[in-house]
């Protein structure tokens, strides 16, 4: 089979791809993450928006601190365990991050000569793939906070960028999996037709209390681990409801997870060994809470 001759080359793309972006597949593969757990239902739509031919985009809709950024991990765990479908297999989950991009750019130009190279060799990759080359695993952009490219979006230093990736996207040869919450997807995304098209929107399930737990049992072993304690189930039970009735504010799964480490800082701190006491859960909730921990015991 005679080798295809790319626009921007091989070693060129990977060196980009190593300084500006983070590979979330090689990182999960290093055991980087926590198992991610009680979203089977989203990846499986994700894969599902992948597969398809045309818009192949997905943007993921939730509010801060129900997991939105956590389904790229749980995406490269599917990818890395083999389960996803063959056309996905091998895939690379990049996530496009443009504090990385722009670090050190004098200018908007210096900031699109780092991308543009990156959207171009990515691009003809898929395209060549898309005609055939069935070889070549897929590579699948995510981008956090994506209103943020927006030109409607004028506070960020990236607004418009997203006009740079119009071309692919509207060809077809970008996989891309965004996020944002919806209030500002309706801001400042819908308002560009030509990207609110491209995309398929999927919201996220609120976390309820079950589902907490359930990630947090799966979540809890790398804490033990790290502490060198045990949490026990009816601990956990405890804080999760706890964080839901003292700090409303912000979402689970999120500010129970940062309460659990939070707890079992403190549990060390003092000495503790064993199990996680519910004293240090009192005075990680109050704390998070803004509130005496007298009132909670």
């Amino acid at each position: 089979m005679t080798k295809t001759s790319f626009a921007v080359p091989d070693s060129e793309l990977d060196a980009l791809l190593a300084r500006y972006t983070r590979d979330i597949t090689a990182q999960d593969r290093t055991g980087k993450f926590d198992p991610i757990t009680g979203r089977d239902i989203e990846i499986d739509q994700m894969i599902l928006v992948l597969l398809q031919r045309m818009r192949k985009n997905v943007v993921l809709l939730g509010e801060a601190g129900t997991g939105k950024t956590a389904l790229f991990v749980g995406l490269a765990q599917w990818i890395n365990g083999g389960k996803v479908p063959a056309m996905l297999k091998g895939a690379r989950l990049i996530e496009l991050e443009m504090s990385m991009i722009g670090a050190g750019s004098q200018s908007r130009a210096d900031l699109e000569g780092r991308l543009i190279p990156i959207l171009k060799g990515v691009a003809e990759r898929n395209a060549v793939r898309e005609a055939g080359d069935k070889v070549r695993p897929p590579i699948i952009f995510c981008i956090d906070e994506v209103h943020q490219l927006m030109l409607a979006f004028k506070a960020s230093s990236y607004s418009g960028i997203a006009d740079l990736m119009k071309p692919y996207l509207t060809a077809g040869d970008l996989y891309v999996v965004a996020a944002t919450t919806r209030e500002e997807y309706d801001d400042y995304v819908s308002v560009e037709p030509a990207i609110d098209r491209r995309f398929q929107k999927i919201a996220l399930r609120p976390a309820d209390l079950a589902m907490t737990l359930d990630i947090l049992m799966n979540v809890k072993t790398n804490f033990e681990k790290h502490y060198g304690i045990e949490i026990t189930r009816d601990a956990t039970a405890r804080l999760i409801k706890l964080t839901d009735k003292f700090i409303r504010n912000r979402n689970n799964p999120d500010k129970s997870i940062l309460v659990l480490d939070q707890a079992c800082a403190r549990y060390v701190k003092e000495g503790g060994k064993g199990a996680l006491d519910e004293k240090s859960i009192h005075a990680a909730v109050a704390a998070e809470a803004g509130i005496d921990a007298a009132a909670i015991s």
